[in-house]
């Protein structure tokens, strides 16, 4: 099972964290900075397989990893995962980033936060991969963004309701409204 997915700069700063197992917001930072460290000094002419960290379970779990141009793709799982498997998995993810968002850059993580883990959900949910096949997972993020696109109707409707409050030619603002034994006095407002 996988516990945890992680992708960091270079210079160690996270890009996406995933935890599939609780840990407290402080010790995940701390497995962070570990898992950093673990793989940031290992030559990139070395295996991507290390043994898990103190804090992540040690010998217990396996950290795969796989490190691309400024970005660390790190997988934490446990002795029942395939390591092969999750390097491969690695790559299906990354080349999913890097067809949704052509060429891929850490830029597209940080301010496209929301796509990247959709398309994570696509692939891994509650420490389970859910889907391998590229294309799939490419068609499903596109009929998300259809969907999206269609609902940019919905979301711009309360911009289209101040507008047009805005432009209303009324006379003069009512002051007092009455329904029934109800008696309001509307304070004075400024003018939009």
């Amino acid at each position: 099972m996988i516990k945890a997915i992680l992708i960091f700069n270079n210079h160690g700063k996270p890009r996406l964290i995933r935890f599939y197992q609780y840990f407290a917001e402080d010790m995940q930072q701390q497995i962070v900075r570990e898992t950093f460290h673990l793989v940031s000094k290992r030559d990139d002419n070395v295996c991507n397989f290390l043994e898990g960290g103190s804090l992540i379970g040690g010998s217990d779990y396996k950290l795969i990893y796989r490190h691309y141009a400024t970005l660390y793709f790190v997988f934490c799982v446990d002795s029942s995962e395939s390591e092969l498997g999750i390097l491969d998995l690695i790559q299906v993810f990354v080349e999913t980033l890097d067809k949704c968002f052509e060429n891929v850059c850490e830029l597209d993580l940080i301010f496209h936060m929301d796509k990247v883990h959709y398309i994570l959900q696509e692939v891994v949910m509650g420490g389970m991969v859910l889907e391998t096949n590229m294309n799939e997972i490419v068609a499903q993020v596109e009929v998300q963004n259809r969907m999206e696109k269609s609902e940019g109707g919905l979301s711009a409707a309360p911009a289209r309701a101040v507008s047009a409050v805005k432009n209303m030619n009324l006379p003069e603002i009512p002051r007092n409204i009455n329904i029934g034994d109800i008696n309001i006095k509307v304070p004075s407002l400024s003018p939009f």
